[in-house]
């Protein structure tokens, strides 16, 4: 019964917190209110039996506690103003509160995490304890950092929020495109670092992968007149769908090349088919989705449209200026129209100072010197390569492709 219980408070978690938070006013003070909900249903639920509306009964009794807690405010007449309920409103109700109220409850939480008033690691940590569900040692687990740290990494940016007065608001106007790019950038952060672990012994960890999936699904449905959303969406459902081919039987990488395509997703690329359709096509995710795309149309590595994907990264990288963007475009190019041509825009990014300990940078160039028979400087770069990454995994691979 109490794994059953924790099961469902981990799958409505979310909710519960947004709805208390839109009565407090502080997610730290609303994830306290959602644990108190919890405990409730751990006491009440093994004699009472699991309700038919598990999330229903959490999100109502941790309501009426987030108004029991106003009311013993000095200021709670103020603050039950605000947000419309009168003192007597304190009766859970029999079925579901209004879908389109936990929604928007829901949406104002997600900004709220992602605000950027916090560090990037800090929205990162925050985001997946509030939407995410998990706990602080798991937390930990998937970002390789001491639990402490992590504790206290969550800790500060709740405080953080409370010092700032961030609002439980989804922002409109000019700030939302800023406060919505903040968000798309921590759900990308948190699948790139499933999905190509920087550091550790394993090269994906899907766990991380799936919550980024998720919460990008979850905010696709919550935004449908966005289109980066559905471009972020996109783009997650394509790369989730190559997970299965990305490792071999004994966990060692393998390179797109080599991948076993029928290993592939089918469904998840489907989704990603669809999530593109409605993104319309012209933003930075949108654009890496169209990369994708092509990817997962070839059926075999040598069907790839490569001369498609150097001109979408061409238009990336006008859009975004990042010099990653220019090196995997110089691999694009240097599929399309040879290793001389992706050598030669390689080496003009070897003074770029955002790729001096970029690991890629000579593992790309180590590849492109091997096509050209350049054997000797490329088993060199392959080795430099292999001293810059964290992942003992990937730091095989390179060292293992010097040595050949």
């Amino acid at each position: 019964m109490t794994a059953t219980i924790e099961a469902a408070y981990r799958i409505e978690s979310p909710r519960v917190i947004a709805a208390a938070a839109r009565i407090v006013r502080d997610v730290g003070i609303a994830e306290e209110i959602a644990q108190d909900a919890l405990v409730a249903a751990l006491e009440q639920w093994p004699e009472s039996g699991v309700p038919d509306k598990p999330g229903a009964w959490l999100t109502a009794t941790a309501r009426r506690r987030a108004i029991d807690l106003v009311r013993r405010k000095e200021t709670y007449a103020r603050k039950l103003a605000e947000v419309g309920r009168s003192l007597e409103d304190t009766t859970p109700p029999p079925d579901p509160p209004d879908p389109e109220n936990i929604d928007d409850d829901l949406l104002r939480l997600i900004f709220t995490a992602c605000h950027p008033v916090l560090p990037t690691a800090s929205r990162t940590a925050l985001t997946l304890r509030l939407l995410g569900g998990l706990t602080t040692a798991e937390i930990a687990r998937a970002l390789l950092a001491a639990e402490p740290a992590v504790a206290q990494r969550i800790v500060r940016a709740k405080r953080a929020l409370a010092t700032a007065g961030v609002g439980f608001e989804v922002p409109y106007g000019e700030d939302r495109a800023a406060r919505l790019s903040s968000v798309l950038e921590v759900i990308y952060l948190i699948f790139n670092e499933g999905y190509t672990a920087t550091a550790g012994d394993d090269v994906v960890r899907p766990a991380l992968c799936e919550d980024a999936l998720r919460l990008a699904r979850v905010l696709a449905a919550l935004m449908p007149g966005e289109p980066e959303v559905h471009g972020l969406a996109a783009l997650l459902e394509f790369q989730a769908s190559r997970i299965p081919a990305r490792t071999g039987p004994d966990g060692a990488p393998v390179l797109l090349a080599d991948q076993n395509r029928t290993r592939w997703n089918r469904p998840l690329m489907r989704r990603g088919a669809d999530a593109l359709a409605r993104a319309g096509g012209g933003g930075p995710y949108a654009l890496q989705a169209a990369i994708a795309a092509c990817h997962a149309r070839a059926a075999r590595y040598e069907d790839t449209d490569w001369a498609m994907i150097a001109t979408l990264y061409g238009r990336l990288l006008t859009l975004t200026g990042s010099p990653v963007v220019a090196l995997n475009r110089a691999v694009a190019v240097s599929m399309a129209e040879g290793p001389a041509a992706g050598l030669a825009l390689v080496d003009a990014l070897r003074e770029e100072p955002a790729l001096k300990d970029y690991h890629l940078l000579p593992s790309v160039r180590g590849d492109l010197l091997a096509r050209l028979g350049r054997d000797a400087e490329a088993s060199e770069e392959f080795r430099r390569a292999a001293s810059l990454t964290h992942n003992e995994r990937e730091r095989e691979l390179l060292l293992e492709r010097s040595a050949r």
